[in-house]
């Protein structure tokens, strides 16, 4: 086919247009920083400046006392003589090669730990990736945490001095083993540490397992996503060379690659010991009978099951005399028994030790404290400046218990620093609660309608004289979504943090009470307790509530959650207490601690429902195991309020409680 020579003229130029471009592109790609390049850069330069400062001893493989191998990475100052020691335990990756990037892991962590004169040692959990052995959530032996510590002390580059730290699977396993007063084990640093909290005070909530006798389903997508109870996995053979696994782990981690699951479906899933299953995941510790202390077959557990007792899980029962650095935070997973733990050490341990417990409780998510900003979000609540220079606390704690220090940090510490949410600003206490802090009750009161955020429910100083019943249907095919809270590790099925709960409370299955707005500014902080007269058609079922700041222009937003199991009523040691329909049943939740300011105008409100899922498994309503069951029943549930039954919530004031910091409001008013 021939161009006419107008065409023939448009299309030579097209052509040069389109080689200027083919010519152009990669000087200007060239211009544009690649951020992986740059990354890659910035590993390997960290990786250099580690090898001129450390000597590094990666993959050294360390005998447990029934034979099993644990895998060790170590960085210690060169030259320095013996030194005390920095102690990290995980499950989680620390390969020190990133084989997806193709660049070293970001060694900052053991760098800065090697730039203050302290070796660092991070050691890989029982069944995972390079070590040996069979994987126990929440029940790993102690005699490997004793083991570490009798090796690592008895190194000729070791002070006998070892200090712990890290957050969350990273430090949950430290109380227990701190309790066997190992006497190389000088100190730790628990961050988020609950799941590591077994039975104390009037918490079975066995490492974030339950909460008032629900099972908490974070952990059934954390244990899927992260491949932590897959134990048909590849292992390099006994007796390979360590020069052969650092040189090996180059090409392979030993990271389980586990197809991504949508938990918003997932979760859904009935009976639920089958949900692992049913998105493919491997058998094991969650819903199948395993070769480990604890035996496995978790789901099928009570709240108070000889099988939580039996690992490592801290209870209680195990004393503390080490001293402890604690921080906490108040929209993690469950930051009460945390608490509870704290105030235990501090009143069973000889005093000396006692004193030297220190505590903070950070107004963020899971393990977010260093993620806090001059505008703190939690959510879509902004909370101010809550910033804080946590590692140079650690570092002075250390300094001061590992190497004997003075530490102008630590001296000026309070032995409890929390943040007041709303006031937004950090306090200081020598106790929890506050020394000074008051109970003050509230009673629930309504006209009969307390049904939705439009309905009249009223929280007043005095209970009624008369009883006007609040009912809902809770119905398990239909129950109330989670909307914000504390938590972690449930992928895009939660939005975890503080929102406006108003579309939430349009629902009829959601009673609301609201007290008058404030006339002074008022602090609560420390344990909220609530208390709910309840009748049901079901042999068993739940009750939740929401703890709720509502603004002057009507922006309600949630401050803490809470959750009962009726069959748990009169305790967790106690024979299984069913209901009946007509009776009514007092049950009171267990203490759920915060620290929040209500401004002059707002109101506090209180939200009851008998779910909140999937923060929390739905009560299929039977009286049933529930974990094996695949239909439920809709239950009839009312709340009660009168003079006989005195509903109630009561919380914990401050007197005097100082207003907001000058220029750190949160948005709002």
């Amino acid at each position: 086919m021939r161009l006419n020579p107008l065409a023939s003229a448009f299309a030579c130029a097209w052509v040069s247009f389109g080689l200027s471009l083919l010519v152009a592109a990669p000087a200007a790609a060239q211009q544009r920083p690649d951020p992986q390049a740059q990354l890659i850069a910035k590993r390997n330069a960290i990786e250099k400046e580690l090898e001129q400062v450390a000597v590094i001893d990666r993959k050294v493989m360390v005998k447990m006392r029934d034979g099993k191998l644990m895998a060790a990475d170590i960085y210690r100052p060169k030259g320095a003589g013996k030194v005390p020691i920095i102690f990290s335990r995980t499950p989680y990756n620390f390969n020190f090669w990133d084989v997806k990037l193709g660049a070293p892991r970001d060694m900052t962590r053991e760098l800065e730990a090697v730039k203050h004169g302290y070796a660092y040692v991070e050691m890989q959990e029982r069944g995972h990736f390079f070590s040996e052995g069979n994987y126990d959530i929440l029940g790993m032996p102690l005699s490997d945490g004793s083991d570490e510590l009798k090796w690592m002390s008895s190194q000729p580059w070791s002070s006998g001095k070892v200090g712990t730290t890290g957050c969350s699977s990273t430090a949950e396993w430290q109380l227990a083993v701190v309790a066997q007063n190992d006497p190389a084990l000088t100190t730790f640093n628990v961050q988020g540490f609950g799941a590591g909290i077994g039975k104390v005070g009037p918490y079975y909530e066995q490492g974030n397992w339950y909460r008032g006798g629900a099972v908490q389903m974070l952990f059934i997508s954390w244990i899927y996503d992260y491949g932590i109870q897959n134990q048909t996995r590849p292992l390099f053979p006994r007796g390979t060379s360590q020069a052969d696994l650092v040189n090996a782990s180059r090409f392979y981690d030993l990271a389980p690659q586990m197809p991504p699951v949508d938990w918003n479906k997932a979760f859904w899933h009935l009976p639920e010991k089958d949900m692992i299953k049913a998105v493919g995941g491997p058998p094991g510790i969650f819903e199948t009978h395993m070769p480990v202390a604890t035996g496995g077959d978790m789901i099928a557990r009570t709240p108070n099951d000889p099988a939580w007792y039996k690992g490592g899980l801290w209870n209680e029962k195990l004393k503390v005399s080490k001293p402890g650095l604690w921080f906490m935070s108040w929209f993690d997973v469950s930051v009460s028994p945390n608490l509870a733990a704290y105030n235990e050490v501090r009143r069973t341990a000889p005093k000396a030790i006692a004193d030297q417990q220190y505590a903070i409780i950070a107004p963020v998510l899971h393990c977010a404290y260093t993620r806090a900003s001059e505008h703190t979000m939690i959510g879509d609540l902004d909370v101010g400046d809550a910033r804080f220079d946590y590692n140079d606390l650690v570092y002075g704690w250390f300094g001061h218990y590992l190497k004997g220090e003075d530490s102008p940090v630590l001296a000026k510490q309070p032995r409890v620093m929390y943040y007041v949410m709303g006031a937004n600003r950090w306090e200081q206490a020598d106790t929890w609660p506050p020394a000074e802090a008051r109970t003050q009750d509230l009673y629930f009161t309504s006209e009969g309608q307390a049904n939705t955020l439009y309905g009249n429910g009223r929280l007043v100083d005095a209970p009624p004289a008369a009883d006007h019943p609040d009912k809902f249907v809770y119905d398990p095919e239909n129950p109330v979504p989670t909307f914000g809270g504390g938590g972690c590790c449930q992928g895009s099925a939660v939005k975890f943090g503080s929102y406006d709960q108003r579309p939430q409370e349009t629902r009829n299955d959601i009673l609301v009470y609201d007290s008058k707005p404030f006339e002074q500014g008022t602090e609560v902080s420390g344990p909220i307790t609530v208390t709910l007269y309840v009748s049901s058609s079901a042999k068993d079922t739940d009750f939740t509530f929401k703890v709720i700041d509502v603004y002057p222009d009507g922006r309600a937003f949630n401050i803490t959650e809470n959750i009962q199991r009726m069959r748990y009523r009169n305790g967790y040691d106690k024979p299984l207490a069913w209901m009946s329909p007509g009776q009514t049943y007092k049950v009171t939740f267990q203490p759920i601690d915060t620290s929040y300011y209500f401004k002059p105008g707002h109101k506090l409100r209180v939200d009851v429902s008998s779910s909140n899922f999937p923060r929390f498994d739905r009560n299929l309503n039977t009286g049933g195991n529930n974990y094996d069951e695949a239909k439920g029943v809709i239950a009839r549930n009312v709340i009660h309020h009168d003079s006989q039954h005195p509903s109630r919530i009561t919380i914990t004031v401050v007197p005097n409680g100082e207003p907001v910091a000058d220029g750190r409001a949160g948005k709002g008013g």
